[in-house]
């Protein structure tokens, strides 16, 4: 088990003993308290009927008239009559509690009534009251209020010893329980809360350091190399953050290993395009020495070469840059109206000198926020790629309108080439990827549309392609609109 799941443990079972201790205390001091201030008196009517007529008879007929009219009393009420020496006239024992709460309403003005303190004809004084005894509540009828249940007339809780035929008959009465045995109660619902807070504890510990230690051993796994290591087995079927958080993570390792393969075969890429110049390099240098008569043409050949590595690890650089977040967008005004007829002025320059042909429709006249120098380049590279790609003698169409609802600026770039297959369409913007119409070419390196790609994402854009009815490819750039020039919304 790990530091977490004790740590976890510990705090739980903590909460819960403090909890359990707190609430078996406080019922517990409730129950004392209960105990110590019930009243353990009979003041009822008859009760006080009872000690009024005990006191009469103590008056006026001593006190032998008084022992036979406590001896005669049934056992549903009993007089109590204690002497100045705290002896009962009938020589039972009395709980000193029973005596000290009925001195204390002798000298209170509540129930005053309920206890006396009568002198006999022959000197001494008896205090006269009635204790509440267990089966009392058994005399009274509908509507009468028994007294609440007290303590018992000896010091140990047992019954008086009455002689036979005297006293009350006790005979069919259960014992009440030892008061040692009391003292047990409180610890009993402790001790069962302890038991469950202690299983429960280690169940809750358990269920959330499992999934936490599968966790950490999976970032061993991949910290180590591994990117096949995945959670979802060890989540099973959970349905909590936990669960969220592996998915997260196997989320993150299949992005892990899609970029270190994206990696992987860039650096192949990247190896296997600088091999072909280098290559035409070194014959470049070697032609001069075996024919001198060559050197003009094997420096035009080295300087062309030089060209092309130049601008291949120019593209390389700024893909990289745009990957990795490190060439970010400037928040300029991009005044799309004017961007756009610059790139049309210049594509149309190089289309003519291959036999092709640019056409501009649509509105733009709108304004973004971002870079205009990537924005233009990246749009370029679309433009430039669709002219590479159409038959010679055919038109590439530079469509653009605006999607007021999204409020979006559409560009669309079509082409008359021999389009892309389906299942690749999606992997024409990958770097270093060339359709198969795209293989004959030696002109440029795949890297134009993956640069176009990263750029309209970086201004919080999309890229799609699709092919044409009748062959051709058609790019779709969507780019969100600042705001909007007068004029440029139908309906201004």
């Amino acid at each position: 088990m790990g530091r977490l799941f004790w740590k976890f443990f510990a705090f739980t079972l903590l909460a819960q003993l403090i909890a359990t201790i707190g609430i078996g205390g406080a019922i517990w001091l409730k129950n004392v308290s209960h105990d110590t201030q019930q009243v353990q008196l009979d003041l009822s009517p008859p009760a006080a009927f009872l000690i009024e007529s005990a006191a009469s008879t103590l008056q006026f007929g001593g006190v032998s008239a008084l022992r036979s009219l406590l001896e005669k009393m049934d056992h549903h009420h009993q007089i109590v009559a204690v002497n100045d020496e705290n002896l009962e006239l009938l020589g039972r024992k009395l709980n000193p509690q029973v005596l000290e709460e009925a001195r204390g309403i002798l000298r209170s003005d509540t129930h005053r009534h309920m206890v006396r303190q009568v002198q006999a004809p022959d000197g001494h004084r008896y205090l006269l009251f009635s204790p509440a005894l267990p089966h009392a509540a058994d005399s009274y009828g509908a509507g009468e209020h028994p007294p609440p249940q007290g303590g018992a007339l000896l010091h140990d809780g047992y019954p008086p010893p009455f002689d036979e035929g005297q006293g009350p008959d006790r005979a069919g009465e259960r014992p009440p329980p030892h008061p040692h045995d009391d003292h047990f109660l409180p610890f009993l619902p402790i001790v069962s809360a302890v038991l469950g807070s202690l299983i429960f504890a280690l169940l809750l510990a358990w269920y959330f350091s499992k999934p936490i230690r599968s966790l950490r051993s999976a970032f061993e796994a991949v910290a180590s190399g591994d990117l096949e290591a995945g959670l979802g087995s060890a989540m099973g079927q959970r349905r909590d953050e936990l669960a969220d958080l592996g998915r997260d993570f196997d989320s993150m390792v299949e992005r892990l290993r899609t970029l270190v393969d994206g990696q992987r075969r860039l650096l192949h890429d990247v190896s296997h395009e600088l091999r072909s110049p280098l290559a035409r390099l070194q014959a470049a240098i070697g032609l001069p020495r075996q024919q001198p008569e060559k050197m003009q043409t094997s420096l035009e050949r080295i300087e062309r070469e030089s060209v092309r590595m130049d601008k291949l690890v120019g593209e390389l650089l700024t893909l990289s840059k745009l990957e990795a977040g490190a060439l970010n967008p400037a928040q300029d005004d991009i005044n799309m109206d004017e961007l756009v007829a610059d790139l049309v002025y210049d594509a149309r320059f190089e289309a003519e000198a291959s036999s092709r042909k640019l056409e501009f429709t649509g509105n733009c006249a709108v304004v973004l926020k971002g870079d205009a120098e990537l924005l233009h380049r990246a749009i370029e590279n679309v433009v430039r790629n669709a002219l590479k790609q159409t038959v010679a003698g055919s038109t590439v169409v530079l469509e653009s309108g605006l999607d007021v609802q999204r409020n979006e600026l559409r560009l669309a770039i079509l082409d008359r080439g021999p389009g892309v297959p389906d299942d690749e369409l999606k992997l024409i913007f990958d770097p270093f990827f060339r359709g198969v119409g795209a293989m004959q070419s030696i002109d440029g390196h795949g890297l134009g549309l993956a640069i176009a790609q990263r750029v309209v994402a970086a201004h919080r854009g999309s890229i799609c392609a699709f092919n044409r009815e009748g062959g051709g490819l058609c790019v779709e750039i969507r780019l969100p609109v600042n705001r909007y020039d007068v004029g440029s919304v139908p309906g201004h």
